[in-house]
């Protein structure tokens, strides 16, 4: 009974989102009732475990998600993200050009959401595209490819970060631990999948190649890499001093308050106002004003996520997301396994990578508890299944298609495929990492 009621909330979500076309934030919080009803809680309850789900969820999250969107819209509207993407393609050259695609793809995708790295890059793959006269998807798949595993796999990005709240892990080492997994995942993905794809024809749309910055305009290089990656440097230095300071009271309590996600998101954003906003001619009220349509731009991946907070709350309170930890214990799979299953398959049905992560949390919480599974590892596990096999229920899967003018086979051949590539190496990276270091 407890497998049918799981499978049945799952697959009304499913269909509520995909059939009935219903925004994803409303979807949750129907199923979630639902699946209060079903499970024995009081009715009269059942509010209340919404309530206490959003606000556990968006009460750790929020600031993170929101300052994330602050900083990729300055380092964005700066042109910093132009800079970094001129400087590596002038380190790499025309030869490996599609490397050096990749390596900005990752440096730009750390601290821009999925949507705003897309749009900003597209014209620069074009650019070099028509420039180099090099086929398109050979070219742009191994930026995107860059993107997508920044997206899944590393916080400050919405499902990571999440997840890394949910089962009280370490964002510093998850950022370290995910930095070792995604590289090779890249590579397979992107440029060593790419150079299977140069015969697939792609005619770029003319609409989408938008202009870009005058070269006098942009931050230099050391202004725009410094500020796009300061929330790396100090996640990574904190994590590194909080093991020198064990013996340190009062060095061990600034590190942890300065390693802390919202405060390094706050320092990131605060330095970005100046190295990138006011050092750079804007007005105080310009940069307020990006900072505003960022946090709109986000504003549904938040609702979204409160959804899955409240779904969670539901499963856990009715004691349903333990009894399927007990049952999913039973199977002869590593628990990380079960994790990047479950994303999988939620991903699959769903299209959402970060609906799949934020659902699959839910099930799994208590079977992290009771298996004593590494929580940053299961953050990378089921990141990796959440971005299992995009297809036609992923807004991703389209703007890939349109903006590259792909038929609906060669979108799947290409970008589906290598959705899958980097799922599949993620969770074989994972558990490698759980062999060797646990």
């Amino acid at each position: 009974m407890t497998l049918l009621t799981i499978a049945i909330c799952i697959g009304l979500l499913v269909l509520l989102i995909t059939w009935g076309k219903i925004n994803p934030f409303l979807a949750f919080l129907v199923v979630s009732i639902i699946a209060g009803i079903f499970t024995g809680i009081p009715i009269e309850n059942i509010s209340k475990s919404l309530q206490k789900g959003i606000g556990d969820m968006l009460g750790s999250l929020v600031i993170v998600i929101a300052l994330g969107a602050m900083l990729g819209k300055i380092v964005a509207e700066s042109g910093a993200a132009q800079r970094i993407a001129s400087v590596m393609m002038g380190i790499f050259g025309e030869k490996n050009i599609h490397w050096g695609l990749v390596c900005t793809g990752f440096i730009i995708g750390i601290p821009l959401f999925y949507n705003v790295g897309f749009v900003l890059m597209i014209p620069l793959i074009f650019s070099v595209v028509n420039q180099y006269k090099l086929p398109a998807v050979y070219v742009g798949l191994p930026m995107l490819a860059s993107l997508s595993v920044a997206h899944g796999f590393l916080p400050p990005h919405p499902s990571p970060a999440a997840l890394v709240a949910q089962f009280s892990a370490n964002m510093g080492v998850t950022l370290l631990y995910g930095f070792a997994i995604a590289i090779p995942a890249i590579i397979i993905g992107g440029p060593l999948f790419a150079t299977t794809l140069k015969k697939i024809p792609s005619n770029p749309l003319k609409t989408f190649q938008n202009e870009t910055l005058a070269e006098e305009h942009l931050p230099s290089t050391i202004n725009s890499f410094f500020t796009a990656l300061l929330p790396v440097f100090l996640l990574a230095f904190t994590t590194i001093i909080s093991v020198y300071t064990k013996n340190n009271p009062t060095l061990k309590s600034i590190s942890s308050f300065i390693g802390d996600p919202q405060i390094v998101m706050l320092i990131s954003v605060t330095v970005a106002t100046y190295t990138l906003g006011i050092n750079m001619g804007f007005t105080m009220k310009k940069i307020m004003d990006y900072y505003t349509h960022a946090v709109k731009d986000v504003s549904m991946i938040i609702l979204i996520i409160a959804g899955a907070g409240a779904l969670k709350q539901v499963l856990v309170e009715s004691g349903v997301s333990n009894e399927i930890a007990d049952i999913l214990k039973t199977l002869p799979l590593n628990p990380l396994i079960v994790g990047w299953l479950a994303a999988a398959v939620i991903r699959i049905c769903v299209g959402s990578a970060t609906v799949a992560g934020l659902t699959t949390a839910g099930i799994i919480a208590p079977m992290v508890q009771q298996t004593g599974a590494n929580p940053e590892l299961m953050v990378l596990a089921i990141g990796s299944g959440s971005l299992m096999f995009s297809h036609v229920n992923d807004p991703g899967f389209w703007l890939f298609k349109e903006y590259f003018n792909l038929s609906i086979k060669d979108t799947i051949r290409s970008w589906s495929m290598m959705e899958s590539i980097v799922s599949v190496v993620g969770i074989i990276g994972v558990m490698l990492l759980n062999f060797v270091m646990y």
